[in-house]
C-alpha cells in the first residue's frame, strides 16, 4: 500500500479488504463517466474508491495527480480542479 497526498487529494493505493468494509464502501453509490475532460468543483468532501479507469486530476494552480484502479481518494472541500479521463471511470463514491 501507498499514499500520495497533497493539501487537497489524498491517495491511497490498495487499501486494505478490512479498511473497504470498515467504511462501508460496497454500500456506497456507483459513479460512471467515459473519457472526457471537465472542470469540477468539490462542495464537500469526498471519498472514493476507484473500481476500474485511470483519471489525472489537476487542482486549479496546483500539480496533476494520477489515479485509478483500486485507489482510494479523498478530495477536499473547496477544491476547483480539471478531471482528465484517460481511461472510463466506474468508482464508489461518498461526500461528508
Amino acid at each position: 500500500m501507498s499514499i500520495q497526498q497533497t493539501n487537497l487529494i489524498r491517495v491511497e493505493s490498495q487499501p486494505s479488504q478490512s479498511k473497504i468494509e470498515d467504511l462501508g464502501i460496497l454500500n456506497w453509490p456507483v459513479w460512471t463517466k467515459e473519457v472526457s475532460e471537465f472542470p469540477w468543483t468539490y462542495e464537500a468532501k469526498e471519498t472514493c474508491y476507484f473500481l476500474s479507469g485511470e483519471v489525472i486530476v489537476t487542482p486549479d494552480g496546483g500539480e496533476p495527480v494520477s489515479m485509478g484502479q483500486g485507489d482510494l481518494v479523498t478530495f477536499a472541500a473547496g477544491m476547483s480542479c480539471t478531471w482528465k479521463i484517460v481511461k472510463d471511470v466506474k468508482k464508489h463514491y461518498h461526500f461528508g
